[in-house]
């Protein structure tokens, strides 16, 4: 029996029948991990010793019936930017090339507490800063689906893992779209929660008012369950919101007898789809991709509308802005002294410059200089000022929309998985990756990436719904149906 591409949901009735044992399913996974990732590099760091002992101790909960929640047992990856405490955490850069966390993240004591099973590290664009996965100081991650294409970023590493069955689950992080536009290339589902729900106590931070972690799986289903685990207020957080995540409405979705009045819930909704959000730089496939979408939608009682946020035409440059200047002070505490990577000279200065240089790549660089410039004397009000005050016009304009519509259909991104190599040399073609997912981390709304189909190259392709603070659950429940739906379309 093949157990490492199974969802979670499957995966959790066999063992709690003790069909399978938490020893096997690692097995089977570890397995997987040691044939695919010569070709695709999704792990920095295996944990093999430790996750056998966390199996094992999940199978004596399972034996005992005590302590069970649908995350016992099962194995889950981590991206390198999360710390796990007395393994490396790299944030996929020089810089931090020997850094081992004293303690856990928030999300990974969690993860730990319910008795799933850590996998490893996973691959990363530097500091999470990339949207291909090609930025890591310890080389790029491939895509499952065709291994000349990237898998997306900065979480590709954990998108790439899920989609080749080398977890059943990921934790990815999610400044302007690392979390969903891998797992748009990837083929697997992606939640970028609302900001404040999950904590980021333990987070290497790169734009703290932008960062959040979230979960990537195989469904809609399985990505309920991890944030179940991983959500609630965390006093560790000084952003964390203080509630706990059973609180969230839509929350009781995935127990049996709802999913018949939660697909009453879908009938008369409006779903919004954005003109802004199917430009001419977005592929044909993508635009059939929401566009059948919507269809399906529609078939469940929906009403969806086309609409106008004006404001989402300044979203991409006030975002790279605002996480640039972020950056820039997040990442002046590498400087040498305090901890990292620190290469000596006789002076002071010469050795701030060469850890600096040395120790962060080209991008990095490129946004810390961004971000330097944009927070100068003289240019703080024209740049930094100024983006920030299209923020919040860009919140006004979700807030107001939604009074209108309960979702919003869009693309995740403008095209499917692009070729190793195609835009590394060219920055902005880059970023332009990101412009539909970007807009979600402004408004500190919750974002979801649901697979649909695939391209006329056999590549997956993703549509993104996004919904009002807090409504994290409603994006579930619909991307489920749409899961469901989405097989059915020729």
């Amino acid at each position: 029996m093949k157990l490492w591409d199974k969802t979670l949901l499957e995966l959790h009735k066999l063992l709690s029948s003790r069909e399978v044992s938490s020893i096997e399913l690692l097995d089977s996974v570890l397995q997987r991990i040691h044939e695919k990732e010569p070709s695709i590099n999704a792990y920095l760091c295996l944990m093999e010793q430790a996750a056998r002992k966390q199996a094992e101790t999940a199978d004596r909960r399972f034996q005992k019936k005590e302590n069970l929640t649908y995350l016992t047992g099962i194995p889950i990856a981590v991206k390198d930017n999360i710390c796990v405490q007395d393994y490396p955490t790299t944030c996929a850069s020089k810089m931090l090339k020997n850094f081992i966390p004293p303690y856990n993240a928030t999300v990974v004591e969690k993860l730990l507490d319910s008795g799933a099973v850590l996998l490893g590290k996973t691959n990363m664009d530097e500091f999470a800063m990339g949207s291909s996965c090609e930025n890591s100081a310890f080389g790029p991650t491939r895509n499952p689906w065709d291994t000349s294409c990237v898998p997306g970023g900065s979480s590709g590493g954990s998108a790439a893992s899920v989609a080749a069955g080398e977890a059943v689950g990921a934790l990815g992080s999610d400044t302007g779209g690392s979390l969903r536009q891998p797992a748009a290339f990837c083929g697997v589902v992606g939640l970028k929660p609302t900001y404040g729900i999950v904590s980021r106590y333990g987070l290497i931070a790169f734009a703290s008012s932008l960062d959040q972690v979230g979960p990537l799986a195989r469904s809609s289903f399985d990505c309920s369950k991890i944030l179940q685990c991983i959500g609630g207020y965390d006093p560790k957080d000084a952003t964390s919101v203080q509630l706990e995540i059973s609180e969230l409405e839509n929350n009781d979705y995935f127990q049996k007898d709802n999913s018949q009045k939660y697909l009453e819930e879908i009938k008369n909704r409006i779903i919004g789809i954005p003109e802004e959000f199917l430009n001419e730089g977005t592929d044909s496939d993508v635009k059939q991709a929401v566009t059948q979408a919507a269809d399906c939608l529609e078939s469940l009682g929906a009403k969806v509308v086309m609409v106008n946020l004006s404001s989402l035409k300044y979203a991409l440059s006030t975002y790279y802005l605002i996480a640039s200047a972020e950056a820039s002070s997040n990442l002046a505490r590498y400087d040498g002294v305090r901890y990292g990577l620190r290469i000596s000279k006789e002076k002071s200065g010469e050795m701030f410059k060469t850890t600096r240089s040395d120790g962060f790549g080209k991008e990095v660089q490129r946004r810390i200089m961004l971000g330097t410039y944009a927070l100068s004397s003289g240019y703080y009000d024209a740049l930094y000022l100024k983006a920030q005050k299209l923020r919040h016009l860009i919140k006004q304009d979700f807030d107001k929309a939604f009074q209108k519509c309960s979702l919003f259909l869009t693309p995740t991104s403008p095209t499917a998985a692009f070729k190793i190599g195609e835009k590394i040399s060219d920055p902005l073609t880059m970023y332009l990756s990101d412009i539909y997912t970007i807009p979600a981390n402004l408004a500190g709304i919750p974002a979801l990436s649901v697979p649909v189909g695939f391209s006329s190259k056999n590549l997956p392709i993703s549509v993104q719904l996004l919904a009002p603070r807090f409504q994290d659950f409603l994006l579930l429940m619909v991307g489920s149906f749409l899961e469901k739906l989405s097989l059915e379309i020729p």
